[in-house]
């Protein structure tokens, strides 16, 4: 499955889900649901945000856009957080007004069986956008699928708490699950941006990636030295800046050709990286 398809998928997924929710919060009267279906609203706005963002991002370089449109993913990711931080707010300032004026939750099973089908469903989901973001390197995909990893945490535990509800009889635990679930929301909120703006930002490559990159160095025979290596990511996109010293007795072909077959090993080894090798001699 491609990432398109997987976008697609995902919007399908929320689409179904929000109107479940809908649904079941206004029969039962629940703020808790209804914070769930408010918290899909946004899982199906970020679907289609990440699934225009996949088809800009792979569009080629242009004039405009000469390294490509990868960060158009990145964009979509911090989009994505913002929209998730939005509903957190609207979810607890509507629990505290239930918490003052407290209201009747009912049709409990209705609402609970609504909440299993959200787990289930939104588990096979993420991990199925977990394995092609990891297959692709989509941030957007991986943004994507950890709303769902959040949307399985809240919705289990609206489910518990309606669960609660139904043995005890305790109304008030509905607005207090609602402001548990925006503080879940809100900490994915935190964990999404810093990921989107470590690429925006222009951090460097992992540790674990650029311990390999340098090993391809070393076991090049006719790299002397190297140095002032910066790395970045752009969507999906390595981008790789670094000069080696080689010795000057070598001739131009000579050296044309080691560089291109260390191009080739570090893409042999991360697909999709652009690199730009600056020789001096020695």
């Amino acid at each position: 499955m491609n990432k398109q398809h997987a976008a697609f998928l995902s919007i399908v997924s929320n689409s179904i889900l929000l109107i479940l929710k809908i649904a079941a919060g206004l029969l039962m009267g629940s703020l808790s649901v209804i914070s769930e279906a408010a918290h899909s609203g946004i899982d199906l706005i970020a679907s289609f945000v990440a699934f225009f963002s996949i088809q800009k991002a792979k569009q080629p370089a242009d004039n405009q856009h000469p390294f490509g449109h990868g960060k158009f993913e990145n964009v979509s990711g911090f989009f994505e957080a913002m929209l998730i931080f939005v509903a957190a707010i609207i979810i607890i300032i509507e629990a505290v007004k239930k918490l003052i004026h407290p209201g009747k939750v009912e049709v409990l099973t209705w609402g609970i069986s609504i909440m299993a089908i959200s787990v289930i469903m939104n588990i096979i989901i993420s991990q199925l956008l977990f394995k092609v973001s990891k297959k692709t390197g989509s941030i957007a995909l991986e943004a994507d699928a950890m709303h769902l990893q959040v949307d399985v945490v809240t919705s289990l535990s609206v489910m518990t708490g309606l669960i609660l509800i139904k043995i005890t009889h305790w109304v008030i635990l509905d607005p207090i699950i609602a402001i548990v679930v925006a503080v879940l929301i809100c900490k994915a909120s935190f964990d999404l941006t810093k990921k989107a703006l470590k690429d925006l930002v222009d951090e460097q490559l992992p540790e674990d990636e650029i311990v390999k990159i340098k090993e391809i160095f070393d076991g090049e025979p006719a790299v002397i030295e190297y140095h002032k290596l910066r790395t970045r990511k752009c969507g999906q996109q390595r981008e790789i800046d670094i000069h080696v010293i080689m010795a000057k007795s070598l001739e131009l072909e000579q050296v044309h050709e080691m560089c291109n077959d260390i191009e080739q090993r570090i893409q042999l080894e991360f697909p999709e990286t652009n690199i730009t090798i600056h020789v001096e001699p020695n």
